[in-house]
């Protein structure tokens, strides 16, 4: 994950944000409004929110689509739902990367998760530590 300027989003704009996860794809405005059904935010809002969004970096402008007689801007997320999560839980003055091992314990503690799980996450581990050695030795 790049290093970015931590950013929180408002309950309405993670609203729009799940909407723009969940579809993968460049998404203009009135698709937004019409797949967000118990959205907290009013139509006439959204250009207010997506302005935000941009201002803070967590959407980008990717191209534009005709709507009728209109030409409606599309826009992506610029990071993933894990990405921004993390960025929540670093940005808190209380994680230290001491805390890792804890967050992870937290998260790997629920009965759904089985040995083909626990095997991917010694897969990522191994792969970083690997870049590590990489890094110090190249």
């Amino acid at each position: 994950m790049e290093s970015r300027i931590p950013f929180r989003l408002t309950k309405s704009e993670l609203e729009i944000m799940e909407v723009l996860w969940q579809e993968g794809r460049p998404l203009s405005r009135g698709f937004i409004i019409s797949h967000a059904p118990h959205r907290s935010w009013k139509d006439s809002s959204i250009h207010i929110l997506l302005n935000s969004m941009l201002d803070k970096g967590a959407i980008e402008i990717v191209g534009f689509e005709q709507t009728g007689r209109r030409i409606a801007r599309t826009f992506l997320p610029t990071l993933s739902p894990d990405e921004y999560y993390v960025m929540q839980i670093k940005s808190r003055n209380i994680y230290t990367r001491e805390r890792l091992p804890n967050l992870i314990s937290a998260l790997i503690a629920d009965d759904d998760v089985d040995d083909q799980l626990l095997d991917k996450l010694i897969a990522v581990i191994q792969a970083r530590r690997e870049k590590l050695h990489s890094k110090k030795n190249g």
